[in-house]
């Protein structure tokens, strides 16, 4: 599963899942532009690609602003070529608050950054892919976007939107040479999830193991590169025939 000489953008590729995705991707032949709010981490990304003897540069993007991507998006394509993949990552969580105990501030944080910035990255990516009659779109949805757990109020909205705007996006672009999928990952060891699971044990009474005994059927969390190899395949032409499907990695946590 090579993507030699394709060009990927990844937002949120400053930590965590973001990171992880884009590493692979780089191994697998893509050039990568990091693209992150914190500039540091997109920065080191990319320094950790090049390093192993790939292509990568960095970029800072705000992805709630549609401005924003546009410079970005501009940028990596005049410095690493045609726009081939857009993997839509960024995200923040919300303390697993419900609906009661969730602010107008929270609610629109979320919202914004989980599902509108899903929206604007592929608008200005759909850009330079629809005039070549090709290209991958790959957001990051969450298990939290089938079920009614695995977040609170307003991170659970955000992540069905983004399952369901996929699948609006796939059947209007699947005609048209663009793949358009989601991946729903589960409980992943980064800093961002480490510390939903420690405000999941506190608001809903248990710890971060019972918690993960509870949840999840495998008995343990999947490693970033779990989830990682499912973004790939996604960008990759052995899914050529694959349309609006959300790709579950989660350890059997909605099989339940």
């Amino acid at each position: 599963m090579r993507l030699d000489n394709r060009m990927a953008i990844v937002t949120g590729a400053g930590s965590g899942l973001g990171r992880g995705t884009a590493v692979l991707l780089a191994e697998r032949g893509a050039h990568v532009a990091a693209a992150d709010l914190n500039a540091d981490g997109a920065a080191e990304t990319a320094a950790i690609i090049r390093e192993a003897g790939g292509r990568a540069e960095s970029y800072v993007v705000e992805v709630t602003d549609a401005e924003s991507i546009d410079v970005m998006v501009s940028s990596a394509v005049s410095d690493l070529g045609d726009l081939e993949i857009m993997v839509n990552n960024a995200g923040v969580l919300d303390g697993w608050l419900d609906v009661d105990e969730t602010d107008m501030e929270l609610w629109h944080k979320v919202i914004d950054v989980d599902l509108t910035g899903v929206f604007l990255g592929s608008k200005r990516a759909l850009t330079e892919m629809l005039p070549r009659g090709r290209g991958k779109i790959v957001n990051t949805a969450s298990t939290a976007g089938l079920v009614g757990h695995g977040g609170g109020a307003a991170y659970v909205a955000a992540k069905h939107g983004v399952v369901g705007l996929t699948k609006q996006m796939a059947v209007a672009y699947a005609g048209r040479g663009i793949n358009v999928n989601c991946v729903c990952p589960g409980a992943v060891p980064t800093s961002l999830r480490d510390n939903s699971l420690a405000e999941m044990g506190s608001h809903k009474g248990i710890g971060n193991e019972e918690a993960l005994r509870a949840y999840i059927p495998a008995g343990e969390r999947g490693a970033i590169e779990d989830i990682a190899a499912a973004i790939c395949y996604l960008a990759s032409d052995d899914a050529r025939y694959v349309h609006g499907t959300s790709l579950v990695v989660d350890g059997g946590w909605t099989a339940k």
